[in-house]
């Protein structure tokens, strides 16, 4: 039973990272409220430490290991008690958890199933039987500063906009930062028509700052 796992982020998915150690990588489905969290926990190595939580999905002909990860156990408690719901799966509860999970519990302490609806995959029954099953069991979750981000609209980026991210990104740029030197560099040159000359502007811009 994997019960934590060390090693560097190689990929990343809306739900998922792929972490390499020793040699071997490991695909860890992670919430969002952990995932949107993950960067500002790693090492001066770069390195990551989840806590995981290990189960086999069956299906008719074997078991398939999954892994979800989170960054203490104090979140892996809380993912263990929500899934005690009936019907409220490991998969399921990986997309649920969308929000802050110390906000999440409060909720549930309250029997807020008008927020708890708001959770992916959670409806009016779901959330009923979640604050029955629940609701006195939230103490030190309650407590949780987990906070999460609200996600932002992607904004739709043109051809040479996207070709020149895709380099940036490869020149180890983070995304945040490759999306505004090129807003920056479009607003300077806004009649640019390749991604070469925007690249070019984008140097000009960092040369001259």
């Amino acid at each position: 039973m994997i019960t934590a796992i060390k090693g560097k982020i190689t990929a990343q998915s809306e739900i998922a990272v792929t972490l390499e150690t020793n040699g071997l990588s490991y695909e860890i489905l992670t919430p969002v409220s952990v995932l949107q969290r993950i960067q500002e926990n790693q090492d001066s190595d770069g390195n990551i430490r989840l806590i995981t939580y290990h189960y086999y999905q069956m299906t008719p002909s074997s078991g398939v290991p999954v892994l979800i990860g989170f960054l203490n156990e104090v979140e892996r408690d809380f993912f263990l008690e929500f899934i005690k719901v009936s019907g409220i799966g490991p998969r399921a509860a990986v997309k649920a958890l969308n929000k802050a999970i110390g906000e999440i519990a409060q909720a549930i302490d309250r029997g807020d199933t008008k927020y708890l609806k708001t959770l992916p995959g959670i409806g009016e029954q779901k959330a009923r039987e979640i604050v029955a099953k629940l609701q006195n069991k939230m103490g030190k979750f309650t407590l949780m500063r987990d906070r999460v981000v609200a996600q932002t609209p992607s904004v739709q980026l043109s051809d040479i906009e996207e070709e020149a991210l895709h380099i940036l990104l490869q020149l180890q740029y983070k995304k945040p930062e490759a999306e505004d030197m090129i807003k920056k560099a479009l607003q300077r040159a806004p009649n640019l028509a390749t991604s070469e000359e925007l690249l070019n502007e984008i140097y000009k811009q960092r040369k001259s700052s």
